[in-house]
């Protein structure tokens, strides 16, 4: 725990008791090392080291925010923040609803998220995992490129209406890797996201990287004609749909204002497929978990889809104050969704190959740029990337050129899903803008979709 911070947030609050202020304080403080490679080198290694001071401000109805980058030596600047905030609530447009204030009843300390080892790993450890990744691999047509980046988030926050806080710490970690053909053109990845050291397994990328790599050497590239196949999607391309569910589906506050495609009469009712369950599951550190929310609420299992049946929005404190809803302890920086597995025993790139098949199945890994159509319908468009395969009726695989979806999130995870692959894992969907928000999605490493449109077909790589 860092006591500098806590003392910070402390001086804080006394300082703005002082000045008789309401005001809600945090700090967050990130220790984030990135090392890029790019034909085969190194093309970026960079660390740094930020803290965000955020002051929000309360006059009755009236609110403001404010947000510094700055250094907790600085106190003098640190309490014109909080001067600026509370200028800012005095000028400010009154809401129409009355915002909540937490009241901590206790101090909250969460370490169980934080690993020494990642938090420290070096730069010589980072190049050996990356030469253990393409170890054979690199030729002077197949080059290297990704990403390795972790870090440390802590959150700690407090406010004038009790002396209690809230602090947070934990280590994360999101490792991508490409090879990509100079000449032909064509890419395949392999991608792990870690919460401690030890869940660090190179071998993992290297055989699945050394895999993709033989299959596009020795398969034929081919242009799909346009219409509907039966899908398999890895889990990164179950990820990347599923990130969008939470702002165009559960989000209660964003329901209330027309822009999702699930709608308050939607409530227990059957909307996805009998294999779809999808948790808010705050106990899997592979999450990157609150395990409470920035209200003080205990954060527990919190089921949203049940055996295709919706159960419940998702609501922070400050829209559930807007819509006179109850708060779900979802005042957080990120969920922690967790799809739970089905029965098919096909867990492995080598299994799906050898399943009997008795017609043609596309595998789409990875979904590239996904792009919102309609967000009152679910409707999503993305095309596939990094190492899609034609898994023929014949046995054979072929290489399909890019595909593009286009499909409602009702439909992706509809009646079409024929299994779910009995093992799962964490995607990393974390994003490199703003501060560091360690995000991953547990999901099956296989979900099969029959009956997809392929809506754009592309004639080369």
């Amino acid at each position: 725990m860092n006591d500098k911070i806590l003392n910070t947030l402390k001086e804080l609050r006394a300082y703005a008791l002082q000045r008789k202020a309401e005001v809600s304080i945090s700090i967050h403080a990130e220790d984030s090392h990135l090392m890029r490679f790019a034909n085969s080198a190194i093309s970026l290694n960079t660390n740094e080291m930020l803290i965000r001071l955020e002051i929000t401000a309360f006059e009755g109805r009236r609110r403001a925010g404010y947000e510094m980058i700055t250094d907790l030596e600085d106190m003098a600047k640190l309490k014109q923040g909080v001067d600026h905030a509370v200028e800012m609530a005095h000028l400010a447009q009154p809401l129409t609803y009355e915002p909540s204030i937490p009241v901590y009843t206790t101090d909250f300390l969460d370490e169980s998220g934080y690993d020494a080892a990642l938090a420290n790993l070096a730069n010589a450890e980072r190049l050996d995992f990356f030469n253990q990744v393409s170890k054979g691999l690199e030729t002077n047509e197949l080059k290297l490129s990704g990403i390795i980046s972790n870090g440390t988030n802590t959150l700690a926050m407090i406010n004038t209406r009790s002396e209690h806080w809230q602090y947070f710490l934990f280590t994360d970690c999101q490792v991508t890797s490409v090879l990509a053909h100079s000449t032909l053109k064509w890419e395949v990845s392999a991608e792990q996201s870690a919460q401690k050291k030890s869940e660090l397994k190179p071998s993992a990328m290297h055989d699945r990287l050394e895999k993709l790599v033989d299959l596009y050497q020795k398969g034929k590239p081919e242009q799909l004609p346009l219409g509907n196949y039966d899908i398999v999607f890895g889990s990164a391309a179950i990820g990347a749909w599923l990130e969008y569910i939470v702002y165009i589906g559960l989000d209660g506050g964003e329901m209330k204002r027309g822009n999702t495609f699930l709608l308050e009469k939607d409530l227990g009712q059957k909307k996805f497929s009998s294999r779809f369950t999808l948790l808010d599951n705050p106990t899997r550190l592979e999450t990157f978990p609150f395990r409470r929310d920035f209200t003080g609420i205990e954060r527990k299992l919190f089921p949203i889809v049940e055996n295709g049946v919706f159960k419940s929005f998702v609501w922070g404190q400050d829209d559930a104050d807007e819509f006179a809803a109850n708060p779900t302890g979802h005042t957080v920086m990120h969920l922690s969704l967790e799809v739970k597995t089905g029965q098919k025993p096909v867990n492995s790139l080598d299994e799906l190959l050898a399943m009997p098949r008795d017609k043609d199945i596309l595998y789409i890994p990875y979904i590239h740029y996904i792009g919102l159509v309609n967000p009152t319908e679910g409707i999503l468009t993305g095309s596939s990337r990094f190492g899609a395969l034609l898994l023929k009726k014949d046995g054979t695989v072929a290489i399909p050129y890019n595909v593009r979806v286009t499909e409602s999130l009702l439909t992706l995870f509809g009646e079409g899903i024929e299994w779910l692959s009995s093992v799962s894992e964490p995607y990393n969907v974390s994003r490199s803008y703003g501060a560091r928000n360690p995000t991953s999605i547990i999901v099956p490493r296989f979900m099969r979709v029959n009956n997809l449109e392929i809506s754009h077909s592309n004639s080369s790589y």
